[in-house]
């Protein structure tokens, strides 16, 4: 096997392991506050007795949790080292990490460590090792090499990762269908209050800016356009027309999917499709209408097409206020059954399209010939 591929599995691996790790310290040691010495060892929970009540569902969470980090990082050594390697990379990191965030929950009131949720933690990454061996053993980590190389262009490994995540990153509920990076009056707060008493503060703007619903015509095109952004950023990756033509029908039926989910899981599932008001359905079908006449156009085009886009949608949603019903919408997310999976939604939400626009002026940056 050529070491490009392997340079590709590594890169393609690694970030997706890296934004896990960072998903499960948050979920590990959420909320972040009131950390204080309880006057024990943090280490003491390795030889406490076993916990008498314990459920089922805290045996699977715990088991699963880590299954997908032992998966990564495994697959990240595989063609480096072969079966040896990817089983002690797959489950010696993710357990010693478990191991230290236990140690730490000790400081945390709210947070009770347990030697059998590390044991779990550790199974979990083992069994995620284990299934990239059984996977490399049968092919299907050589056959995805190939699949990847045969429909994508080179360099596409940033494109892959972030179009990964923009299906986690809708699942945070967010003002408007679709449009993520609503974040400019939020930065603008936190800054006031970093900047306070500092030379700095009178930088910042002094009356705070007048915001206005969007239109439905706003709504409509806001929504086309955060919609545009990662069909074209697909496009500018793919190496043929019929490529681009069998992602177009795949995108819109999993940006369907996905905000069905993400209202399912914040309102219920009779409320699944709430969303769908006339505006949202325009710009959809506008998104997907754009979309296919996109598909025959140059990937440096598509590119820039991506970045505009980007920067439109984003100035629109930072314009105007949060929905009335955010605030219901998140109390249901942090302090309900999702408060362990908020923060990565959040931030993945927030800080998604500003990701996508230094990708994008990256992969415009390089020549035709190495796209």
């Amino acid at each position: 096997m050529a070491n490009d591929r392997d340079d590709g599995q590594l890169s393609f691996a690694l970030p997706l392991a890296l934004w896990y790790v960072a998903l499960v310290v948050y979920a590990s040691l959420y909320p972040f506050h009131s950390w204080r010495d309880q006057g024990v060892s943090p280490w003491d929970y390795l030889w406490a007795p076993w916990p008498r009540y314990w459920t089922l569902n805290d045996v699977l969470a715990n088991l699963a949790g880590y299954v997908p980090l032992g998966f990564l990082f495994a697959w990240g050594a595989w063609r480096r080292g072969g079966r040896a390697l990817a089983v002690v990379v797959g489950a010696v990191p993710p357990a010693l990490l478990s191991l230290v965030l236990e140690a730490a929950q000790s400081y945390l009131p709210q947070r009770v460590p347990s030697n059998v949720d590390w044991l779990l933690n550790a199974a979990g990454a083992l069994a995620g090792a284990v299934l990239v061996v059984v996977l490399g053993r049968l092919g299907a980590i050589a056959r995805w090499s190939h699949i990847r190389q045969r429909l994508f262009v080179a360099h596409s490994r940033g494109a892959l990762v972030l179009l990964a995540l923009w299906p986690l990153a809708l699942l945070y509920p967010s003002s408007l269908p679709f449009g993520l990076g609503q974040v400019w009056q939020r930065a603008e707060l936190w800054l006031g209050e970093v900047l306070v008493d500092t030379p700095f503060a009178d930088w910042l703007p002094t009356d705070a800016p007048a915001l206005n619903d969007l239109s439905a015509l706003g709504t409509a095109v806001c929504v086309a356009f955060s919609l545009l952004a990662p069909c074209l950023m697909g496009y500018a990756v793919l190496a043929t027309l019929r490529q681009r033509a069998w992602y177009w029908l795949f995108f819109c039926a999993g940006a369907f999917g996905a905000g069905g989910v993400s209202a399912g899981l914040t309102y219920g599932p009779d409320h699944a499709w709430a969303w769908l008001a006339p505006p949202v359905v325009a710009g959809a079908g506008a998104a997907a209408l754009l979309a296919l006449c996109c598909l025959g156009l140059r990937r440096r085009t598509c590119t820039v097409w991506m970045l505009l886009a980007l920067a439109f949608s984003l100035g629109l949603l930072n314009q105007a206020p949060d929905s009335p019903y955010l605030d219901q919408s998140l109390q249901v997310w942090e302090q309900g059954r999702y408060s362990h999976f908020h923060g990565l939604s959040q931030w993945l939400g927030w800080l998604w399209p500003y990701l996508a626009l230094a990708y994008g002026v990256l992969l415009a940056s390089r020549r035709e010939g190495d796209h």
